[in-house]
């Protein structure tokens, strides 16, 4: 128990030094779910400990959000109260950095109409422009990592007693997240960090036109703009502080040309969307919009994501993965996108990061539609690799270069 306890320690000041890398002087916004109030608290302190001057927690219900969608009437979930988002609006233009602390329920609004879930997506998105902006432009430090709630824990652990179950998906977290195994996890992620800028340095000398995926149920080619940039490892805010946006992080990830995709793709693994599972899927493009798409599970779910606005039905990001990584090595489902897109090539349905293109950060909306990067109020990442996935990247000239083979990278780099 003790050495859980220091482990626990170390993660939070994980979050903090490497995960937020939190300055002297600034803030920090937690969000988090009631039930990892202890542990939150051990962020807090540690926060503190680091210089911060205020932190503000913004605790977190499930049932609480469940009851807003099954009972609040329909208006009031397309027009929610504006006030409610101004706290975050405005926190971020004053520099307060934000960790999210995440541990959802993959099957929370199971049984909740789509259409009304849909109606405050959008008007939420909305109503966040400024607090989304600020985050995927990497104004602020930003980031996310896991907590075991019971809800999670029994989605990945259906048959363990809720105790026994908790202290397996903890265990997990921790080893993933290079916590557990390592003296000094901060000096951990410096040299895992190390590496990703490595493989994406790589990428970004190649300058690929264009990648084509080959999988079952999977054959598509996706454009690259002009001047696209491969990220992965920890990136720095708008001050020049490095940062680590997802505690773990296995990906190099890039945006592609939104009018530039064509063919289907097949998902490899469950997507949880905002409380739903959506599983077995595939979706087809055309000139970069989505013209078709089916799901064994969820199909519904999957239409309300597509549907949400004029860019949800393009993508947006591009990641490479490979499939032998941490994450997939624990043999688990995690329905948890922070996991399972790093146990998987993944995708993107939504906003581009504009940090993914050269000069993309001091674009105006107009600048950024010229050059094929997407918009919109939603990012959702959707999983498509496997062991039997194979990716090239075609040069300006036309040459094709195996990027991946059977899931794994086939590239040169060392």
């Amino acid at each position: 128990m003790e050495k859980f306890q220091e482990e626990l320690r170390k993660f939070a000041r994980l979050a903090v030094k490497t995960g937020v890398n939190l300055q002297k002087g600034q803030g920090l916004v937690i969000a988090a779910p009631i039930e990892a109030a202890r542990f939150a608290n051990k962020v807090t302190e540690e926060a503190y400990k680091a210089g911060a001057r205020d932190v503000h927690l913004e605790w977190l219900d499930d049932t609480t959000r469940l009851l807003r969608f099954q009972h609040a009437p329909l208006e009031a979930l397309k027009n929610p109260a504006p006030w409610k988002f101004y706290a975050e609006n405005e926190a971020v233009k004053d520099n307060y950095a934000f960790l999210s602390i995440y541990g959802p329920n993959p099957d929370l609004l199971e049984e909740v109409d789509g259409a009304r879930v849909a109606a405050y997506m959008r008007s939420a998105g909305k109503n966040s422009a400024t607090f989304r902006e600020y985050m995927m432009n990497n104004r602020v430090q930003w980031s996310i990592i896991a907590y075991p709630t019971v809800a999670w824990t029994k989605k990945v652990f259906p048959d363990q007693p809720i105790a026994r179950g908790q202290e397996l998906l903890m265990k997990e977290i921790l080893r993933i997240s290079r916590v557990a195994g390592h003296e000094d996890p901060v000096a951990a992620w410096k040299e895992h960090d190390r590496k990703l800028h490595t493989v994406k340095d790589f990428l970004n000398a190649r300058k690929f036109k264009k990648l084509i995926y080959s999988a079952p149920g999977t054959h598509l080619t996706i454009g690259l703009p002009e001047g696209h940039i491969w990220c992965g490892g920890d990136e720095s805010s708008e001050a020049g502080v490095p940062f680590n946006a997802n505690i773990p992080t296995e990906e190099v990830f890039t945006l592609p040309d939104k009018r530039g995709v064509n063919g289907t793709v097949s998902s490899t693994m469950p997507l949880n969307y905002d409380g739903k599972v959506i599983d077995h899927f595939s979706v087809t493009f055309k000139d970069g919009a989505v013209v078709a798409f089916k799901a064994e599970k969820g199909e519904e779910a999957l239409r309300h994501l597509i549907e949400v606005d004029e860019g949800s039905c393009r993508l947006g990001e591009v990641a490479l993965v490979p499939h032998h990584s941490p994450v997939s090595e624990s043999g688990l489902i995690f329905y948890n996108t922070l996991f399972d897109e790093n146990a998987s090539c993944h995708l993107a349905l939504g906003k581009a990061y504009p940090t993914c293109a050269e000069g993309g950060s001091t674009m105006d909306q107009a600048q950024l539609d010229q050059a094929g990067i997407n918009n919109s109020i939603v990012h959702e990442d959707f999983m498509v690799g496997s062991e039997a996935l194979d990716i090239d990247g075609v040069q300006t000239d036309g040459t094709q270069v195996p990027v991946f083979r059977k899931g794994e990278w086939a590239l040169p780099m060392n």
